[in-house]
């Protein structure tokens, strides 16, 4: 039987390039991660507010919060 991988949420936000620079910084510390309704709300104004979601594997989620939490302010 083939081993699944399941892939829990990180984090929200309301734009979707946020999502991706958390995607971007993820892969650049080694972990995985992908963006889920990233693309969503490139209409402003239209009233629909679906936040785009940074997925990790289950078992890099501890790593992942650990590298968020990590100051990278220059």
């Amino acid at each position: 039987m083939a081993e699944t991988m399941s892939l829990v949420e990180l984090s929200r936000h309301m734009h979707g390039y946020e999502a991706e620079i958390i995607r971007g910084r993820l892969e650049a510390a080694g972990i995985g991660a992908v963006c889920f309704d990233s693309g969503v709300n490139i209409v402003e104004g239209a009233g629909i507010a679906l936040p785009a979601r940074v997925m990790v594997l289950k078992e890099d989620l501890d790593e992942a919060k650990a590298v968020l939490a990590e100051d990278v302010s220059l």
